[in-house]
Order: structure tokens, then C-alpha cells, then sequence
């Protein structure tokens, strides 16, 4: 590639000021430009970033850019991506990939047929919390694994987010908001699931926005707001999923594997580098274990090093296109297992990327 990898970045809502944060210590990166359809929000933006703010169209265009930042709400992603994939370049996107599997099929062939690079967030499991996790597990530290769960749960977005309509539409909820983090943390630590089943729920609680400008607006529910699967890994390993915006207090933890030697308690999928903790057959008490793979103080971001990397050295990138199709993949048919009340077999499968070695940086594996 010689040199950074030209970024320029499409939409600058809140979820842009995490990735603002990184990009400061991510090697391999450039930011070059930004673009929103608030034209005001984007100038403002590029003069507090130094960079130039652009239209959409004219970012897309601009020969000086070599990869898009995707951070549009769930609708725009495939439009965005496939635009930009069209003008060569490569595409990396916010979970999560598309609304629907059909989507994003053409989208990931166009990027194969033009040598470009697709990749989407989350990439949480590339901290050390998830990787350390992933480490034990390969490592055989609680046996062979014979199942897991994950839990996640809150009263809903609209509590804290100034304007959270979005998440009660087509690609939010809990599933489509929340589950690409813990789905695609099942997919790391166990591999590919093979079917699904699900229950779907939407509560009849009224929801209106609790802060910012938009205080006191209701807000239309077009989502399921609790849902509840049961996955199976091709290896051969059941897992179980919940995920809730009905769910006022819960102590039930993220993730647990459950090993014929002990369990694993795995870290909040929707961070980067929290502690892991380990029970085994032969120590009986839960500790704390030591961190032992991972991009340490990871952030938003990290995927997107980490696929510039990826292209300088002809490699796979961890936070793949494919990756991210097989978890939309797997809540597509949560969602259709729900409705139509059968076990829904997957189309798609996924190697589980390259572990993220202890002492990894995005600019030297």
C-alpha cells in the first residue's frame, strides 16, 4: 500500500466521537475528511478533527481517500458502503452490516470482485478481555466446551440517548443494536452456528426521550424489545442468547462458558479490555485471570488498524465482512425462527478469525 490508509468518515453522530478518540494512536490510519447530511454537524467537526468536511457525494469521489468509515444510521450502511465500494474504495462499517442478509450479499461480492476490503464493526473481541477469554478456551484451561450463555439488558436507549429513534426501528432493538456484540463474541470463542431457534417479545411500556432537545417525544416501536435464541456451533457447543430493552435491573453476567473442566466468565462484549475470570475443576474458587492475548487499550477503531494492516501485508482482517454477514445472518433467522415458531438452518458459515497475540499492535502482526 506504502503509507496510512486515507480515511474519510460518513456521518458524525455520537458514536464518530469515540472513534475521533482513537485515531490519534492507531498506526496505519489518516483521517483526510468527513461528511454528514448535516452539513453544519460535519464542518464543525472537521474544524474540531483538522481535517476537511465534504459532501457525502464528494467524500465518496475523492481520489486522496482509500477507505470509507461508515458510521450512518442501519438503513444507510449498504447504500453508503456499495457507493463507495463502486468509487474503489474499501468499506468499513458500523454494525450492523445490513437490515437483512439479502442486502448485503451483492454489497460483500462487489468488494471480492473489485480486490476490496470489507470490514465491520464489532471490534470489541479484538481487546484483550475477549482474546484473553478466547486464550484459556483454546488452551483447554476449562476442558472441552459444552455450552455457553449471553445476557445483555437494559430499559432502553431512550433513557440516555438524545435522539433514539432509530433504535426502535428496522436494524436497532436489542437484537440488531446489541446482539452483533455478543454474537459475534459467541462466533470468536466457539465458531460458526450452524441453526438457530428464537421467542420474541415487544412490551407494551410507552417510550419517550429522556434528554436533549427532543425531551418528552414519543417514540414509535417498530421492534421486538426482548428476544431470546438458542444457538448451535458447528463444533457442536449449544449456546443461548437474551437480549432486552424490557429489563429494569438483573444481575445475570455477560457471557459464561461452560467447560467439562470449569466455566469462564467473559467480559462485557461491548468493551474492550475488561477482566476475565476463571473456575476450574481443580481450583474451585473463581479468579481473576491474567491477561494473555489482545490489542491492549483497544477502542473503537481498532478494526479498522487492524484491516489496514491487513491490506499492507496481504492478509485476512480480523473484523471481516464475513464475519459480520454470519452474525446478521444468525439474527435474521432468530427473528424469522421467532415468527414462524421452527428451527431455522444457516446458509452461511465463517472461519473464527486469527487470534490477536499478547503485545499485538494493529501496525506490527
Amino acid at each position: 500500500m506504502g503509507g496510512p490508509l486515507r480515511i474519510g468518515i460518513v456521518g458524525v453522530g455520537k458514536i464518530s466521537e469515540q472513534y475521533f478518540a482513537s485515531f490519534p494512536s492507531l498506526p496505519g490510519l489518516e483521517l483526510v475528511a468527513v461528511a454528514d447530511l448535516d452539513e453544519v454537524r460535519a464542518a464543525t467537526v472537521a474544524a474540531e478533527q483538522g481535517v476537511e468536511a465534504l459532501t457525502v457525494d464528494r467524500l465518496i469521489g475523492d481520489p486522496r481517500i482509500d477507505a470509507v468509515l461508515n458510521l450512518t444510521i442501519p438503513a444507510a450502511h449498504v447504500e453508503v458502503a456499495t457507493r463507495a465500494l463502486e468509487a474503489g474504495k474499501h468499506v468499513y462499517a458500523e454494525k450492523p452490516l445490513a437490515l437483512a442478509p439479502a442486502d448485503a450479499v451483492e454489497m460483500l461480492a462487489l468488494a471480492e470482485r473489485r480486490g476490496l476490503r470489507m470490514g465491520s464493526a464489532p471490534d470489541t473481541v479484538l481487546g484483550t478481555g475477549i482474546q484473553t477469554a478466547r486464550q484459556l478456551l483454546d488452551s483447554g484451561r476449562i476442558g472441552t466446551p459444552v455450552g455457553a450463555t449471553a445476557f445483555w439488558a437494559s430499559p432502553g436507549h431512550e433513557l440516555w440517548h438524545p435522539a433514539p429513534q432509530f433504535y426502535y426501528q428496522p436494524g436497532g432493538g436489542p437484537l440488531f443494536d446489541m446482539g452483533p456484540y455478543y454474537l459475534t463474541a459467541l462466533v470468536t470463542l466457539l465458531g460458526p452456528v450452524i441453526r438457530v431457534s428464537g421467542a420474541l417479545g415487544r412490551s407494551s411500556r410507552e417510550r419517550v426521550v429522556a434528554t436533549g432537545p427532543s425531551a418528552g417525544a414519543p417514540i414509535a416501536v417498530d421492534v421486538d424489545t426482548h428476544v431470546t435464541a438458542t444457538l448451535e456451533h458447528a463444533s457442536g457447543t449449544a449456546s443461548s442468547l437474551t437480549v432486552s430493552f424490557d429489563v429494569w435491573a438483573s444481575r445475570i453476567p455477560n457471557i459464561e462458558v461452560y467447560g467439562t473442566g470449569g466455566t469462564i466468565s467473559v467480559p462485557d462484549p461491548n468493551r474492550f479490555s475488561d477482566p476475565v475470570e476463571l473456575w476450574t475443576s481443580g481450583e474451585q474458587a473463581w479468579q481473576t485471570a491474567g491477561v494473555s492475548a489482545g490489542y491492549a487499550d483497544a477502542a473503537r477503531g481498532f478494526g479498522l488498524a487492524d484491516m489496514a494492516r491487513a491490506i499492507e501485508t496481504d492478509r485476512p482482517h480480523r473484523a471481516s465482512g464475513e464475519l459480520a454477514f454470519h452474525v446478521l445472518e444468525i439474527m435474521d433467522a432468530v427473528v424469522r425462527a421467532g415468527n414462524e415458531h421452527r428451527v431455522i438452518e444457516l446458509g452461511s458459515t465463517v472461519d473464527r478469525p486469527e487470534p490477536v497475540p499478547l503485545g499485538a499492535t494493529p501496525g506490527s502482526w
